[in-house]
């Protein structure tokens, strides 16, 4: 038996989905069975959550992610993923509160950063991935760069993300400006762009973007598909 993958979701369903299945369908891909590990998903109220992030109440945030992947742990999960980035501002406290190892979204965008040979970065998320330290400061321990775009820009896309991604909406001009965003981003020096938010792959794509794509979401479900199936995970 593989290791069995926790993932705590939700944030938003639409991401959560993706996880799914891209660890499903890549495992099949490359071995042409459905011997695909198990998988536990915990899908928490979203809402709670936006509300804590507005309020600044990331204590509350990471207590209560903790306590559903402890739920998780007791199902059965050998190991965990928070499927969000922007939750990711406290994966240190929620790691300390948890009983089983969990997989950073940040290490693994490293990891495929560094594996590309690149050393600056654009970053396109939510307003707290883009502004706050916790993914900058996870990439700078890897040796790599990361620009923001301007405060104005980081605004629009939040609003993009909030109100139209988590609701599954997709529209063209939302698209043409987010593709405007990278551009200033590449003439500021970015070899590439993060896809920082796991609802961000749902409007753009490598054909939309002046740089290479990291697409974040797609990165960590890789990472955790290698993580439940390499040599010694067997239980």
């Amino acid at each position: 038996m593989y290791r069995k993958i926790g993932i705590l979701g939700g944030m938003s369903p639409e991401s959560t989905t993706t996880y799914y299945e891209h660890i499903t369908r890549s495992y099949t891909a490359r071995f042409g069975d459905f011997g695909y590990p198990e998988i536990l998903i915990y899908s928490v109220r979203f809402q709670q959550f936006v509300q804590w992030q507005k309020q600044g109440r990331w204590t509350e945030a990471a207590l209560a992610m903790a306590d559903a992947l402890e739920r998780l742990r007791l199902a059965g999960a050998d190991f965990g993923l928070i499927a969000t980035n922007t939750m990711h501002i406290v994966f240190e406290e929620v790691q300390a509160a948890t009983r089983m190892p969990l997989l950073s979204i940040m290490d693994a965008t490293a990891q495929a950063i560094r594996a590309a040979g690149l050393q600056v970065v654009g970053m396109l998320g939510t307003v707290f991935t883009m502004r706050e330290k916790f993914f900058r400061e996870a990439l700078e321990r890897w040796g790599i760069e990361m620009l923001a775009p301007a405060s104005d820009d980081q605004a629009r896309v939040n609003s993009i993300i909030y109100q139209e991604l988590c609701r599954a909406e997709i529209r063209p001009e939302s698209r043409r400006e987010c593709v405007g965003i990278i551009e200033k981003l590449r003439t500021a020096g970015a070899q590439g762009l993060v896809l920082g938010c796991t609802e961000l792959p749902l409007l753009l794509s490598r054909h939309d973007s002046p740089l290479p794509l990291f697409d974040t979401t797609l990165l960590h479900a890789e990472r955790a598909l290698e993580y439940a199936i390499e040599p010694g995970s067997y239980c």
